[in-house]
């Protein structure tokens, strides 16, 4: 339950799966990215040989900078990325943590932010009211189209817009991106939505 002490939580806090990690975007990037890349060659055979290996590192170290680069246009606080294959599947996938800043006369109403989540260009979706740790939120499903924000491939969005409780006009969006197999209406992609959805069930305001 949350802690109605009138303070404004400090941070928040993520259940991730164990294929999943953290790279703040503040402070320690990179050495976030640093160490997701040694803890994934560190588990590579002994034997393995370094001129395969070096190649592959710097594949990884490539990946993880160009969704850094990306999650710091959008302004986000955190960036999570699968980092093994779930269930023998190859995950492309993302989850962005942001601030958003709406203005005075509808920051306060969460009907209003759906109202004007809904009239924004290529942000039209399913839209309906979720509650976050106990705080009432927007949660708008869409698919955007290949080419739009830059990406190649159509994919399933789902984003989360929630006020900060006890701090007027703070808002707080995560976005959940995935191209699925392929097709952002695929098994895969409904699979994957739904396992967001459960992680956003763990979300918790931290005020410590």
């Amino acid at each position: 339950m949350t802690d109605r002490t009138g303070i404004a939580p400090r941070g928040y806090e993520l259940v991730l799966p164990p294929e999943w990690a953290r790279i703040p975007m503040r402070s320690g990037t990179r050495e976030a990215v640093r160490a997701i890349v040694d803890d994934a060659f560190s588990r590579l055979p002994a034997d393995t040989p370094p001129d395969r290996v070096g190649p592959y590192r710097r594949e990884l170290e490539r990946r993880l900078n160009d969704a850094v680069e990306e999650a710091r246009r959008a302004e986000a606080l955190d960036l999570y990325l699968p980092l093994e294959r779930m269930h023998g599947i190859a995950v492309a996938a993302s989850i962005v943590v942001s601030e958003m800043n709406f203005p005075d006369e509808v920051a306060v109403d969460p009907s209003a932010v759906a109202h004007r989540l809904l009239e924004a260009p290529g942000r039209a979706g399913r839209t309906s009211a979720v509650e976050v740790d106990e705080v009432p939120g927007v949660r708008t499903e869409r698919t955007a189209k290949a080419g739009q924000d830059g990406s190649e491939l159509a994919s399933r969005r789902v984003d989360y817009v929630v006020p900060v409780p006890d701090d007027p006009g703070r808002w707080v969006s995560v976005v959940f991106s995935t191209v699925g197999a392929g097709q952002p209406d695929d098994e895969l992609a409904d699979l994957f939505v739904e396992l967001f959805d459960a992680m956003m069930s763990t979300f918790r305001w931290s005020r410590s």
